[in-house]
């Protein structure tokens, strides 16, 4: 279970999209997350790592470990 607290304009714009359209208010956050998750999770788990000030290699370094170097 999880609770979000929405300001006020969102939360009107949510209820009169709801009521017309006949979907929960649900169905729209999880939407909204889900479509939110599938175009940043990518680049937020990628930020994550280089907030972490982990030692990193370049792309040619990891080349040439690999042997793919020309």
């Amino acid at each position: 279970m999880l609770a979000v607290r929405l300001d006020p304009d969102m939360e009107e714009k949510l209820n009169k999209l709801s009521k017309e359209t006949g979907r929960s208010k649900s169905f729209y956050v999880k939407q909204a997350l889900e479509n939110y998750l599938e175009d940043r999770e990518d680049y937020l788990l990628a930020l994550s790592v280089l907030e972490k000030k982990e030692p990193r290699k370049s792309i040619k370094e990891v080349r040439k470990e690999l042997g793919l170097d020309d």
